[in-house]
């Protein structure tokens, strides 16, 4: 389990998290959203080590990671692999070396096991016959599902992802959609997914949490999203230019 317990952050004189807590539940797909600079992609990366909480504490399988040093920050990282907006993949190796680096930096594979491991993972997210091409050869949403290949390499049991299907055509998109949801439903992975994508959000969560000014507006199931009565809320889900929201 996740627990985010009065977590707060600020850069310089901007206060962006304000005593945020919420847990996610082991084997769900659970998603953070809100209006563009609220603090959704400060989340995780606090979670992972990228940056620190000023204030506040975050909980990884019982237990306090907020404060690890880069040392013990390591079995964190092993256990909640992150795909970050960008793919951020090697444009000089192929799909499939990209999957094999950190299967023999970490894992220790020799080249033959590497890369049949990694031929395995690029089959699970259908980009095995894609092993052979380099990454300036596809599009965004097939680099993204080899980057999810990639994040899948030290069997986390946790993935984060940040803004998955943020420039992707609507049917790439619901293909990473569909791949996030096999990955809980088939592998028992916890997803969390940082996202403004309404399809994605109505169509493969288990729940949801809405921040606001730095702060939790709501945490509950996509029908407790579709049954509040909270304006804010209401106009972010419905995707309305007018409304209670602040710019």
């Amino acid at each position: 389990m996740i627990s985010f317990r009065d977590v707060s952050k600020s850069f310089g004189d901007k206060r962006v998290l304000s005593a945020v807590s919420f847990d996610v539940n082991p084997g769900e797909v659970f998603f953070i959203i809100g209006a563009s600079g609220v603090g959704k992609s400060v989340l995780i990366k606090q979670l992972v080590g990228l940056l620190k909480p000023d204030a506040g504490e975050i909980w990884l399988d019982g237990e306090e990671v907020s404060q690890f040093d880069e040392q013990r920050m390591y079995a964190v990282r092993k256990k909640c692999a992150m795909v970050f907006q960008h793919s951020t993949l090697f444009d000089s190796m192929t799909c499939a070396e990209n999957v094999c680096l950190p299967l023999r930096k970490h894992l220790g594979l020799g080249e033959a096991d590497a890369l049949s491991e990694a031929h395995r993972l690029l089959e699970r997210v259908q980009m095995r016959d894609f092993a052979d091409r380099f990454p300036s050869e596809l599009g965004d949403g097939m680099k993204k599902r080899v980057a999810i290949a990639r994040a899948l390499t030290l069997s986390p049991r946790y993935v984060l992802f940040d803004e998955p299907t943020t420039s992707l055509d609507p049917i790439s998109a619901r293909r990473v959609d569909r791949l996030i949801r096999e990955l809980a439903d088939t592998l028992g992975v916890t997803s969390i997914v940082v996202s403004h994508d309404l399809k994605s959000i109505f169509s493969i969560a288990d729940r949801i949490v809405m921040l606001y000014k730095g702060r939790v507006k709501l945490v509950g199931h996509p029908s407790d999203f579709r049954a509040s009565v909270d304006g804010v809320v209401q106009q972010f889900i419905n995707g309305r230019a007018e409304g209670p929201m602040e710019a």
